[in-house]
């Protein structure tokens, strides 16, 4: 199909799917294909260590793009994408330009907005503002009735279990014994999208630390020191954190649902457009985390590489979650097949279920990023970033 020529495969998007893909492409095609990174800003972001810096420790670690690109074997251009004219196989940046393709692989994250009026969001960068403001009240003893809560929209919930359970080591070695923390979510079981193990074995360490679980609820409001949920009485509170919701990036040509969602076959590829894939958050799949995206960019570099010629067996995309819960203690390590299987599948533990440990658990991605962990500058960013890189 492409002989003579090698075939340009194009990544918009800097986050972890995007590196995932680079990574993955040059490891199955070799030299055989040219890959470039098409992304609006310099970094990329490692920003789910984030979560413990109000309550601790942890920060968003900052890679250069450029840098990542060059040792992947891809070409960077800083710019951003507005339309992807799949008829022409081309896109069209936000200064004019035309950049061909012959693959596109669409990545460009997600956009962060507020989902609790009255409430402080955890944005997931290491300085939180408001919920930064909120750990010190906890300290000093001027807030003692904190409520975390999950919005019902499209977000991922982990960060507010681990800030809960944060909060409560924090003012457990300080001795603080007046305080009250509260989750609101409206999981019938705590991240029971991992399967009931986890659901249970989360409700259980957060009976043991005292931290009240209310589930089932959506945060409505808070005001005048009560948290409004539906269903149920409101929850009185000296201040609440909410993790904020989700939508897609709309990229003219890209067809997506009310929310910006990007519909995709079983490879990834995008429904009604040829040679054209979608990973991250930017896609409908429910589960918006570091590890499905890296997933889902493996999957799309395998398709692109047998769709080419190469010696390449194209999975479909067949998701399974691990994640890592921060607990102010023994971290928990969490894994769950979500495409099915027979009986019960997920497993809590508090010893690691994979080779390779990392907060984004990535075949490729985990690896390459520790051995540059000495080109990593800790730091905060402005502005927003490909969603998948949170989490």
């Amino acid at each position: 199909m492409f002989e003579g020529v090698k075939p340009r495969v194009v990544i918009v998007g800097g986050g972890v799917a995007a590196v995932e893909a680079m990574l993955a492409l040059r490891d199955l095609a070799g030299n055989r294909v040219d890959i470039e990174l098409h992304a609006p800003g310099r970094e990329f972001s490692y920003r789910p260590l984030a979560v413990g810096k109000p309550f601790g420790g942890g920060e968003v670690l900052r890679f250069d793009l450029d840098d990542l690109a060059y040792r992947a074997g891809a070409a960077f251009y800083r710019d951003s994408v507005v339309v992807v004219d799949a008829a022409r196989r081309q896109v069209i940046t936000h200064d004019g330009e035309r950049v061909p393709y012959d693959y596109l692989m669409f990545s460009p994250g997600s956009k962060m907005l507020a989902a609790l009026p009255g409430a402080a969001t955890f944005w997931g960068v290491a300085d939180e503002g408001a919920v930064a403001d909120v750990a010190r009240g906890l300290r000093r003893g001027r807030l003692r009735r904190v409520v975390f809560t999950v919005p019902g929209a499209a977000t991922w919930p982990l960060p507010v279990y681990e800030l809960a359970l944060l909060a409560e080591a924090e003012l457990a070695a300080a001795g603080a014994k007046d305080a009250k923390l509260t989750i609101v979510t409206p999981e019938d079981l705590p991240l029971g999208i991992f399967g009931g193990r986890v659901g249970r074995g989360v409700r259980d360490l957060l009976a043991e630390r005292g931290i009240e679980l209310i589930t089932g609820a959506h945060p409505v409001k808070f005001e005048d020191g009560l948290l409004q949920i539906a269903p149920g009485a409101p929850v009185a509170a000296d201040a609440v954190i909410s993790l904020p919701r989700i939508e897609g990036r709309r990229v003219t040509g890209v067809p997506c649902d009310e929310s910006g969602f990007v519909g995709v076959d079983d490879h990834n590829r995008v429904i009604g457009l040829e040679r054209v894939f979608a990973a991250g958050d930017v896609t409908a799949f429910p589960v918006k985390q570091g590890g499905i995206a890296t997933q889902q960019a493996t999957a799309i570099a395998e398709a692109i590489a047998a769709d080419i010629g190469l010696k390449a067996t194209a999975r479909p995309f067949d998701p399974i979650l691990r994640g890592i819960l921060w607990t102010g203690g023994a971290p928990r390590y969490l894994y769950g097949m979500l495409s099915g299987g027979h009986g019960e599948t997920s497993v809590f533990s508090d010893r690691p279920l994979w080779e390779r440990e990392g907060k984004i658990v990535g075949e490729r991605l985990a690896p390459f990023l520790s051995s540059l962990a000495d080109t990593a500058r800790p730091g905060d960013q402005s502005g927003s970033v490909a969603g998948a890189a949170a989490r």
